[in-house]
This record gives structure tokens, sequence and C-alpha cells, in this order.
């Protein structure tokens, strides 16, 4: 059975994710564990220095969380009736990354999805942050990003961006082969670059990746960089809403170095299509 972690904060956002994730996986045994992890905020904290405050604070923060994934667990009984799909509500006090690497320390999960309200400008700092926070932290677990107001229908595609300055593990891209066979759709590899002749390591990965993606008719396609690495993928895929980005987490250091562009962070806050980060 497929073990699947779907963090929420009782969002539209999150419970879009919820929908997403119901509807890839329909056909597919699963457990899914719905996660909401509470702190107080600055603003609860204010005034608040005695233990037994502080512990008041707490205590109401966790029964908001239990009703509300009660509500959660209560709606999907009543309107969620596959029989391939089993819920479990989780509810911890702290911050969401360290609750998410906790549980995924101490079980075999196979798949994180969290949705991500996006953000343009300065507000970059404050929306969105958690899912920043969550990739920085947790390296060893696909997690899947859902973008506000995605509507999950059908996936005609699986994109993979790469510059192919990384090596390909073994196993690397078992979550995408996965989405491919059970979407029964093609993998198309983007390599986005101001020119794009492969040095001799670059052609080499590129010969891993082939092998390990040999079962697929894959399609190579050559992205020119436009502004940044993000938005040039963003304009690339504005017409493919039926696909998922895929990136490597490690991925984006030697564009950070050139041209200091976060680019995970960019594409987890601007991308307009559910982005898988594969784990190094």
């Amino acid at each position: 059975m497929k073990k699947i972690l779907i963090t929420t904060d009782f969002s539209d956002n999150a419970w879009n994710a919820i929908f997403t994730a119901l509807k890839i996986y329909a056909e597919v045994d699963c457990h899914f564990y719905l996660l909401h992890a509470y702190e107080p905020t600055p603003l609860n904290l204010m005034g608040s220095k005695s233990q037994q405050r502080l512990g008041v604070i707490y205590d109401s923060l966790s029964k908001y969380s239990v009703q509300e994934l009660d509500e959660v667990l209560s709606y999907l009984k009543i309107n969620h009736k596959n029989p391939k799909h089993q819920f479990t509500t989780l509810s911890k006090p702290g911050n969401l990354e360290d609750s998410a690497a906790s549980f995924l320390n101490t079980n075999d999960v196979d798949l994180m999805i969290m949705g991500t309200q996006g953000a343009t400008g300065a507000k970059e700092v404050f929306l969105g942050s958690n899912t920043v926070k969550v990739l920085n932290l947790i390296k060893n677990t696909p997690i899947l990003v859902v973008p506000t107001g995605y509507n999950f229908q059908s996936l005609k595609s699986v994109l993979f961006a790469t510059d192919f300055s990384a090596t390909f593990r073994k196993n690397l891209f078992n979550p995408i082969i996965e989405l491919a066979k059970l979407w029964n759709t093609n993998i198309e590899v983007v390599h986005v670059a101001i020119e794009f002749n492969l040095n001799e390591y670059q052609e080499a990965h590129k010969e891993v990746l082939k092998e390990r993606l040999s079962e697929f008719d894959l399609k190579f396609t050559n992205i020119p960089f436009e502004v940044n690495i993000s938005k040039s993928i963003d304009m690339y895929t504005e017409d493919k809403d039926a696909s998922f980005l895929s990136i490597l987490r490690h991925q984006h250091t030697f564009w950070e170095k050139v041209i200091g562009e976060a680019v995970v962070k960019k594409i987890a806050f601007h991308s307009q299509i559910p982005v898988l980060f594969l784990p190094r």
C-alpha cells in the first residue's frame, strides 16, 4: 500500500492538495496521513510569559487542530467513498517542517503532498514560506507541491527539468515512472540554458538519464533562457495544464552560483502546475 503524507492548515489551498492527491491516486491502494502542525503565533505569545499561560494557548490550539481534522475526516468518509483509500489524522505541536520531518523519519512514507499559495515580489518573504522550509529540511522524500487554484483532471505529460550537471542515481526517477505508468503518459526532459552545448560530464549524465528511463520514448526539449530559470520554465508550461513538472532539489546550486537565482524557491512559488521535487 502506498503511504502519502498530506499537510493541511484547513485552507482552500490545503483542500485542493487533498483533492488532487485523491484524484491522482484514485486507482491505487493508499494510506493518506493528514498532518496539521500548530504553534502559537507571535501575536498569541505577546504578554504570555508564564508557562501556565503558554500551556493554555497550546491546549486551545490542540483542541482546534483535533476538531478541524475530525471535520476533514468526517467529510472524506461521507463524500469520498473509494475503498482503495484509508485515512489517518495527525495533530502535532510545533512548526510544520519539524513535525513533517519527525513523522517521515519514523514512517515508511512514499510521498509528501502540500499546497502552496504562491507569491510575488516582497510577499514571498511571508507567503508560502512553509513550503520552502519543508523543501529545505526534508531531503529524502519526494514532495509534490500543488499551486493554488490548480484543478487536476488528468495527466498527459511529466516534465523533468535538468541541466544535466548532476548525476542521476538509481531509483531517482521512481516517482516519475510511477506517475507516467499510472496515467499512461509520456516523459519530456526540458533543458533551460543560454546555450545548449553539453560538456563531456553533461553528455555522460544525459546517457545515464536515458538508461534510467529507457522504457519510455523520451522527448528532449531545449528552452531558451528568459529572465531567469523559473520564468523560462513557467512560460513553457503555460499551455500545459495537464502536466506535472519535476526537478531535483540540489540541481539549483549551479544557477545560484552563476546568476544568484534560487531556482527551487522560485519554482515552488510561481509554477502554475504541480511540481514534484525529487530527493537528493
